[in-house]
């Protein structure tokens, strides 16, 4: 790891935001669009990011959905990182039990040599879709092995990222390339750079691993928010000092919509809060418009889940989202708040960003 990789690590809040701003873009796909056009919206959410001064943009795996196109982050990332120059691009995350070690360090080895110093790999130990799907990512119906083996996998990664497994070693041989061991080849020349590791978690147990390694922690507020302080604290509190940071960092999910209009920001949410219900109820599909959303007869129990899980979703006008990630990060001491907006139309969602970006004062660059 280089020695400034702590500050690949922290960002630099931007405006009177009161940490930095970023992005988490799930590559959502609306009825009646394609794959094609949630990428290129992508495409310009990143690109608005980048101009707007947000920190990072990523992306998070997920399968077998028909609404989410991001089951291929190493794909997406490399699409961004020709179509960016300086914003920080990474995988919120890559669900590590799904892949062996050394294809994500090759894949991220060579997203880091197409974007030197830009690329973040955030890590996961759910499998990013339901159980049959994970069994035939995995090849094996013993699920339970892959999470309780994630401690050991993710050494064998880093040791395939900084490639210094002991003398003896089984993999002693083996080198993920792009990556170090060219540096050590006749002639060669390396990037001082390598991915910085992220642990990602909803639960208490990543949280507690992150901090025994000493590693960046990401939160999944999103969809968890009654564990996010018991987490939180856990991570704070058992933080051991590291090679990449001296002091605990820890961003956190977040769900944000900002329109121009309130009433507009209460029909995206509805729209999107019924695709949640159709995936918690094994009826996965494209994310409605807000007008079938509208007309959908919600029985008691659905309307009882649309609540809860809208109560957790800041939306509104500029001047409420504001507020709202203030309150939040007061709450909650985040080092980072990762933005991710969910609505059916990628202009909606655009549009969002924009006006946050508004709201806090962030700068426009060219």
């Amino acid at each position: 790891m280089s020695a400034d990789a702590a500050e690949e690590i922290r960002g630099t809040a931007q405006g009177t935001a009161p940490v930095p701003l970023s992005v988490l873009d799930l590559v959502t796909v609306g009825a009646g669009r394609t794959a094609s056009d949630a990428l290129r919206t992508g495409v310009e959410i990143a690109r608005l990011a980048e101009s707007r001064g947000y920190h990072r943009y990523w992306v998070a795996e997920h399968h077998s959905m028909p609404g989410v196109a991001s089951s291929s982050p190493a794909v997406i990332l490399a699409h961004l990182a020709a179509h960016t120059e300086r914003i920080r691009l990474g995988s919120g995350g890559v669900m590590l039990p799904n892949h062996a070690p050394l294809v994500i360090a090759e894949q991220f080895g060579t997203l880091e040599a197409m974007a030197p110093g830009r690329v973040d790999l955030g890590l996961g130990r759910a499998p990013g879709t339901d159980g049959a799907t994970a069994a035939a990512l995995r090849r094996s119906d013993r699920l339970h092995e892959g999470a309780d083996d994630f401690p050991q996998q993710l050494i064998e990664l880093t040791r395939f990222l900084d490639d210094d497994f002991p003398d003896g070693h089984p993999y002693g041989r083996i080198h993920a390339v792009p990556g170090p061991v060219q540096a050590t080849s006749p002639g060669g020349v390396q990037s001082p750079h390598r991915p910085p590791v992220w642990l990602l978690g909803s639960s208490g147990f990543s949280a507690r691993l992150a901090a025994t390694l000493g590693l960046p922690f990401a939160f999944a507020h999103h969809f968890s928010a009654q564990n996010t302080i018991p987490a939180l604290d856990l991570y704070r509190e058992n933080f051991r000092p590291s090679e990449v940071l001296a002091e605990p960092y820890a961003l956190i999910g977040v769900a944000a919509l900002a329109t121009d209009d309130e009433k507009e920001a209460r029909r995206q949410v509805l729209a999107a809060a019924l695709n949640m219900v159709r995936l918690r109820t094994g009826r996965p599909g494209l994310v409605p418009t807000p007008e079938e959303a509208e007309a959908y007869d919600f029985s008691p129990m659905e309307e009882e889940f649309v609540a809860s899980w809208n109560a957790n979703v800041i939306h509104g006008t500029p001047d409420a989202v504001r507020a709202g990630l203030d309150d939040l990060q007061k709450r909650t001491g985040a080092d980072e708040l990762m933005i991710t907006a969910n609505a059916h139309g990628g202009d909606v969602r655009l549009r969002s960003y924009e006006l946050i970006a508004d709201a806090y004062g962030l700068p426009a660059t060219a």
